[in-house]
């Protein structure tokens, strides 16, 4: 007879072997590093296709049709955004129901969750419908010899909110199962084809309608593959079909909070460039604009380890908060790992790069923005665990509600910042609104697990060292100087918390080998995959 899998009673793997399944430790530490890493390779590939990609598109189709595709990237792309939060709600609720081993609510609890989600799609494709030709001849300066096609190409574009919103929940799901291996297969074709099937079309037809009919057909396709996948490691999915009354409070529950954040996250995100285009000049938006995006980057990181947590939190939550506390505390500390020695590098090093890279000028202004963004990029990425945390315990009304108090905070500072020191201000108004954000994270959280002594006692003793160093990282002048601190600084802190910060068990960072405890929670015979690891 086979033993059982870590965590896993002989009665269940005995009921899932009845069934033809395989019962899989959602929680299991090796799952969650592979699942992290394919969920950032998901993320980077097609970012990769889209640099290679742009410049055809741009000398084919010229700088004002690419710019209509942009705009429907980014409304397509925020649409799957503003679903009411019923995409994390689902996510959150199917892993949770994984924890206390009711996976069979969980087909009826999609459908219905679906069903919502097309209904919310739908009346996004209205609006957008209704307010098209509004849209383009009030708002944007759209030339005239391409009016008609953009106006059919927005007319597309509603068509695929629906299938976008309906895609997120079901992605969702496969997220709450650690698929992340399946719906990475099936995201980064996805991704690729949305930079590269403009480029196909080319040689066929440079009107932005077809072009925008090739993206909708691609987004149908990725809907079908989700459908599919989810189909795939749960066979009785279609045995719930239907919409089931009692899962609406729930889901709406959590998603109306969860709207909030989808709503206000971004407006606190990306309105600093607005301000320093209306207050100072379009100039200075280049000179803040690029440091931003790159650095920004590095929250693909703490993204990718997110995604891949929060459904791993949601199924502990209730059942083993021992098992919680460690992931918890894995995920903080090899966040602080990783991106302590990048932020040294990115502060030290920020005017040099800019200089060879864009030339003087723009060394001379970017440069004091990419630092105090580095700082900011930090303390986000560490304030992210929490994040997942809270809402895992079905409290997004907190960040909801703490998103609603930073902004007017946020607003006032911008603007007064923005007009007493030009760029630099609005960098600083950012770092202190992410530190805010980051500390007050941190406090709730610790509230809903004061078991946590890690984030009590020794997190904050770190970050005041780590923003220490940032700070005599910061006065350096001479590359000689820069390198020889930065090397220094880098071991000496690294070696410390190798020692000092991680436990014995957290200890093995090239195979990330998380102990399973005994508690860790299996997917049952219901909602196991077929066989073959995902």
């Amino acid at each position: 007879m086979t033993s059982a899998p870590p965590g896993v009673s002989r009665s269940e793997t005995a009921a899932s072997s009845e069934n033809g399944a395989l019962v899989t430790p959602i929680t299991s530490g090796r799952l969650l590093a592979g699942n992290t890493l394919w969920n950032l390779f998901g993320t980077c590939f097609p970012i990769l296709v889209a640099i290679a990609c742009l410049p055809v598109l741009k000398r084919s189709l010229g700088t004002d049709r690419l710019g209509v595709i942009s705009l429907a990237w980014v409304v397509i792309g925020y649409f799957g955004l503003f679903d009411l939060g019923l995409s994390r709600a689902l996510t959150k609720l199917v892993a949770e129901r994984l924890g206390q081993e009711k996976s069979e609510e969980i087909p009826a609890l999609i459908w219905t969750s679906l069903a919502l989600m097309a209904g919310v799609g739908l009346v996004g494709a209205a609006i957008t419908l209704l307010c098209t030709p509004f849209l383009l001849h009030r708002l944007l300066k759209v030339p005239v010899e391409i009016f008609g096609e953009t106006l059919h190409a927005f007319y597309w574009m509603s068509a695929a909110i629906p299938v976008v919103v309906a895609t997120t929940g079901l992605r969702g799901v496969l997220e709450a199962l650690q698929k992340f291996r399946l719906a990475t297969a099936i995201r980064v074709p996805m991704g690729v084809f949305t930079y590269l099937g403009p480029v196909m079309i080319l040689p066929f037809s440079h009107s932005l309608a077809s072009i925008m009919a090739v993206l909708v057909l691609g987004r149908i396709a990725a809907f079908l593959a989700h459908l599919w996948a989810c189909a795939r490691v749960m066979p009785n999915l279609s045995s719930g079909i239907g919409f089931h009354a009692g899962f609406v409070g729930p889901l709406m529950r959590f998603g109306t909070w969860m709207s909030i954040s989808n709503l206000v996250g971004p407006l606190m995100v990306y309105f600093d460039r607005f301000v320093v285009g209306g207050l100072i000049s379009m100039s200075a938006v280049a000179y803040y604009s690029v440091p931003n995006d790159v650095v920004t980057k590095l929250t693909l990181v703490p993204s990718a380890l997110v995604g891949v947590l929060f459904p791993a939190f949601s199924a502990t939550a209730d059942s083993d908060r021992s098992r919680l506390i460690f992931l918890y505390e894995c995920g903080v500390k090899y966040l602080f790992l990783l991106l302590f020695p990048v932020t040294l590098v990115l502060i030290a090093f920020a005017p040099e790069a800019l200089r060879w890279w864009l030339g003087p000028d723009f060394a001379q202004n970017s440069a004091p923005v990419a630092q105090a963004l580095a700082v900011a990029v930090f303390l986000n990425s560490l304030g992210q665990i929490p994040f997942a945390h809270v809402q895992s315990c079905g409290r997004p009304d907190i960040t909801a509600k703490l998103h609603l108090m930073e902004l007017p905070i946020y607003m006032a500072m911008l603007f007064w910042l923005a007009r007493s020191m030009g760029i630099k201000g609005v960098a600083i108004a950012w770092l202190v609104r992410v530190a805010l954000d980051t500390v007050m994270l941190f406090l709730f959280s610790w509230q809903l697990l004061r078991e946590n002594r890690f984030v009590a006692v020794r997190l904050p003793l770190l970050t005041a060292g780590a923003l220490a160093c940032f700070g005599s990282v910061f006065l350096l002048q001479g590359m000689i100087a820069k390198i020889a601190v930065v090397t220094g600084l880098s071991v000496v802190a690294g070696v410390a918390m190798w020692f000092r910060m991680l436990s014995p068990r957290e200890r093995n960072p090239l195979t990330l080998r998380m102990l399973r405890s005994p508690g860790a929670v299996a997917s049952s015979a219901n909602c196991a995959s077929v066989p073959g690891r995902q």
